[in-house]
């Protein structure tokens, strides 16, 4: 990553400036009662590697928290591995307290989203720390700061280096987190808002739980049944052969479906392609579905299966056998989340979604225990009335928080 030079805390925090005989790094300190915090950018693969391990250490007695694969979190922070990065300036930073890390932060300006937002919006992400509120004003200030250097006007997060990772998790805290979805102790809210971050926007979960004998609702069956023959739209699994060309067509969907949500910016077709690879490992076609109409894709669906509940039991590690139970894992996933779901704006307002819908109560409803919905703009009611109506409950709430700069 860039390597950022200076780093400031809040107004307010007492301060100490220190330099490192190289001259390369600048730390600023914060004087305790008994023990030093200073803020240090990731500047080597030392640094990084304990940015990445950090959290298995800080969770380790959480029995919600699921530890990622750490080469998948590896990948994450490489722009040989990650396309999001060819198009962000960004920099990590730790938190140390008496030199031991206690707490990460990343800071970043995303090229693609403030040219989609026209509004300079600096993000932050990877936001870990200790239940100590000096630590919390220290490394918010540092993402601050770097990034008003860098002529944004607003500071947005959390925000992930991967996509649609965003929020901080506000309520839900017994429910461990589906595949792709954050996780945090109740108190990181509590810092965010005494740091001055206010909530720019919900992010909405909902569950249905299927060991209660759920079945659709009549009037989903009805509904449609007329909808498909009205507009002549079909519904077709993706096609595990030419994957790549299939996630490109949904991706295309989404760049047009959802161009106006909030948050969203657009995929390019080198970050289309790594979708793809991600996917094959643990993609169900069945699962997967693109819409059709006039022979044309109108819309597509993304469910993925609950791999979270694998990886609780494999400690981040693949080796030496988390491949075999990983593999074998797979085929006893009971749980499964609704990732993405998009319309073209020329068949929304169709109730094309209800199709979907259907298609995948029939597929799932003989093994699935539980399925997520996640996330749903708290505002976005084409999205939160059907849901609601198909017998899903709240059950999780993020939120993303904003600052003026």
């Amino acid at each position: 990553p860039a390597i950022g030079r200076r780093v400031v805390p809040p107004a307010g925090v007492a301060v100490q400036t220190v330099t490192n005989l190289n001259g390369k790094r600048e730390c600023l300190n914060h004087e305790g009662n008994d023990l030093t915090l200073s803020i240090r950018p990731v500047e080597n693969h030392a640094d990084l590697k304990t940015f990445m391990r950090l959290p298995y250490r800080l969770y380790k007695d959480d029995a919600v928290w699921v530890p990622p694969l750490l080469m998948e979190e590896k990948k994450k922070y490489s722009p040989k591995t990650n396309a999001m990065l060819h198009h962000c300036e960004y920099q990590l930073f730790l938190l140390l307290k008496d030199e031991k890390p206690v707490g990460r932060i990343s800071a970043f300006v995303d090229r693609a989203a403030v040219a989609h937002w026209k509004k300079k919006v600096g993000l932050f992400g990877a936001y870990e720390c200790i239940d100590d509120i000096d630590g919390a004003m220290l490394l918010l200030g540092t993402a601050r700061k770097w990034l008003k250097e860098r002529g944004m006007e607003c500071m947005r997060g959390a925000w992930s280096f991967a996509s649609q990772e965003w929020g901080t998790l506000i309520d839900g805290f017994n429910l461990p987190p589906m595949i792709m979805a954050p996780y945090n102790p109740p108190y990181y809210n509590e810092q965010m808002e005494a740091f001055g971050l206010t909530r720019v926007k919900d992010l909405l979960v909902y569950e249905l739980d299927n060991r209660d004998g759920y079945e659709l609702p009549e009037r989903f069956v009805k509904l449609t049944d007329r909808i498909s023959k009205k507009y002549g739209v079909t519904i077709r699994p993706v096609n595990m052969k030419r994957l790549e060309e299939d996630v490109k067509i949904i991706v295309d969907i989404a760049n047009a479906s959802t161009k106006e949500n909030w948050g969203y910016v657009p995929v390019t077709d080198e970050e289309a392609k790594e979708i793809a690879k991600s996917m094959k490992m643990i993609v169900d076609p069945k699962i997967v579905m693109i819409a059709e109409a006039k022979g044309r894709s109108v819309g597509y669906l993304i469910v993925l299966p609950d791999v979270n509940t694998v990886l609780k039991r494999m400690h981040g590690r693949l080796f030496p056998i988390g491949w075999f139970r990983l593999l074998v894992g797979l085929r006893k996933i009971r749980q499964y989340r609704i990732w993405g779901l998009g319309v073209i704006p020329e068949y929304q307002r169709k109730a094309i979604d209800t199709l979907f819908y259907r298609r995948l109560y029939d597929v799932l409803s003989p093994k699935a225990e539980r399925v997520e919905a996640n996330y749903v703009l708290e505002d976005n009611m084409a999205m939160n009335n059907p849901i609601r109506k198909m017998g899903f409950k709240e059950s999780k709430r993020y939120r993303v928080y904003e600052m003026s700069l």
